[in-house]
C-alpha cells in the first residue's frame, strides 16, 4: 500500500511538475498569435474596419473565435505533450517492474536449482563414498579370511587352487557351498545402493560380491561409474530409451552392430561428448571401460540363459546396464 501511495504521490508531484514548466516553442507561437488578432481586432474596431452592416454579436464572433480557436490549440498541445510524458514515464515504469520481476523470479529459480542439484550431488557422492568404503571392507574380510584358513597336517584335505580359490577335499570350491546369488540379489548389486542408507542395497551387495565372478563385474561397473562421475556423468540422470528383451537375447547370442543397436538407447549429447572425448584421450578410462564391456558380456551370456523377460527388463534398468548402454554406444558396439 505504502508503494502505490508513494508512486501516486511522484506521479501527481511529476504532473504538476510539468504543468509549471516553460513554455514550448508551438505554445509561444499560439499565444503570439492570439495577442497579435487580438491587438488587429481592437484596431479594426476602433476605425470601423469591422463595423460595416454586420450586429455587435456577429462583431463579438469575429473577433473572439479565432481566439478561441487558438486558445483550444494551445490546451490540446500542452495536453498532448504532459499525456506523452505521462504514457513514457508509465511505459519506463512497466518496463522495470517487469525486469525487476523477471530478475528475482530467475535468481528465484536458479537458487533453486542449484540446491536441488547440489543436494542431490551431495547424495550421490554419499552413496558412492559408502559403497567404496563397503567394498573395501569386504575385501579386507575376504583377505583375513584367507589368512585364517587353517593348515591341515595331510595334504589331500585341503588344496589350493590360487589365492582367491581356496578348494576343499575333492576339489570343491569353497563358493561352491555357499547358496547360490538369486536374480533379484544379482539385479540389486548391479544397481547398487539407492542411498546411503538402503539396507537391503548393500546386503545385496554383499551377496553379489561372496561371487568371484559377479564380483568382478561389480568392481568394473563400480570403477567405471567413478571416472564418469568425474566429469559430472551419473546414471540417474539419464533417460535411455528402453530396448525389448529381445534385443538384449540377441545380444547374449554374440550378434553385434545395427541388430542390437535399439541398445544405445542413451541420447544425452552432453554426456556421449564427454564419454567419447574421455575415451579419446584418457587411457586410463579407455582400458577401464573396455575391461568394463567384457565383464559385462560374459556375466549377461550366463544371466540370459536362465532369465526371464521381466527379469531381463528389471536388468535394463540397472546403472551397470545404463553404464554399458552409453560406454557402448561410444565404443562402436552398436554401430
Amino acid at each position: 500500500m505504502n508503494t502505490e501511495r508513494d508512486f501516486k504521490t511522484n506521479r501527481l508531484g511529476s504532473y504538476q511538475k510539468r504543468q509549471g514548466r516553460i513554455t514550448s516553442l508551438p505554445e509561444w507561437i499560439a499565444i503570439g498569435l492570439t495577442v497579435l488578432w487580438i491587438i488587429a481586432s481592437a484596431y479594426l474596431l476602433m476605425n470601423d474596419k469591422l463595423s460595416g452592416d454586420g450586429t455587435f454579436i456577429v462583431q463579438l464572433v469575429v473577433v473572439f473565435m479565432p481566439v478561441a480557436l487558438l486558445s483550444l490549440c494551445f490546451i490540446i498541445m500542452r495536453a498532448s505533450k504532459v499525456m506523452q510524458e505521462e504514457t513514457q514515464m508509465l511505459q519506463t515504469a512497466v518496463d522495470a517492474l517487469r525486469k525487476a520481476y523477471t530478475d528475482q523470479v530467475r535468481s528465484r529459480g536458479h537458487s533453486n536449482s542449484e540446491t536441488a542439484i547440489g543436494r542431490k550431488l551431495e547424495e550421490l557422492s554419499k552413496s558412492q563414498d559408502k559403497i567404496h568404503n563397503t567394498l573395501t571392507i569386504i575385501n579386507s574380510e575376504r583377505v583375513t579370511d584367507r589368512k585364517n584358513i587353517p593348515q591341515l597336517s595331510d595334504p589331500k584335505e585341503v588344496k589350493t587352487g590360487s589365492i582367491d580359490q581356496p578348494f576343499l577335499a575333492l576339489g570343491t570350491r569353497v563358493e561352491e557351498l555357499s547358496d547360490p546369488l538369486s536374480v533379484e540379489d544379482f539385479i540389486k548389486a548391479l544397481n547398487f545402493p539407492e542411498t546411503a542408507d538402503d539396507e537391503d542395497g548393500f546386503a545385496a551387495l554383499r551377496r553379489g560380491l561372496k561371487d568371484r565372478e559377479i564380483a568382478q563385474l561389480i568392481q568394473a561397473a563400480q570403477d567405471i561409474l567413478t571416472l564418469l562421475s568425474q566429469d559430472g556423468i551419473y546414471m540417474d540422470d539419464l533417460r535411455p530409451d528402453m530396448a525389448r528383451p529381445e534385443a538384449w537375447r540377441r545380444f547374449a547370442a554374440g550378434e553385434r552392430g545395427r541388430k542390437v543397436a535399439a541398445l544405445g538407447g542413451i541420447r544425452d549429447r552432453s554426456s556421449l561428448a564427454l564419454t567419447s572425448g574421455r575415451m579419446k584421450q584418457d587411457s586410463i578410462f579407455r582400458d577401464t571401460a573396455h575391461h568394463f564391456l567384457r565383464m559385462f558380456d560374459k556375466e549377461f551370456s550366463g544371466f540370459e540363459k536362465s532369465a526371464t523377460d521381466a527379469e531381463i527388463s528389471a536388468f535394463s534398468e540397472t546403472r551397470t546396464a545404463r553404464a554399458f548402454m552409453l560406454i557402448g554406444r561410444v565404443a562402436g558396439t552398436f554401430d
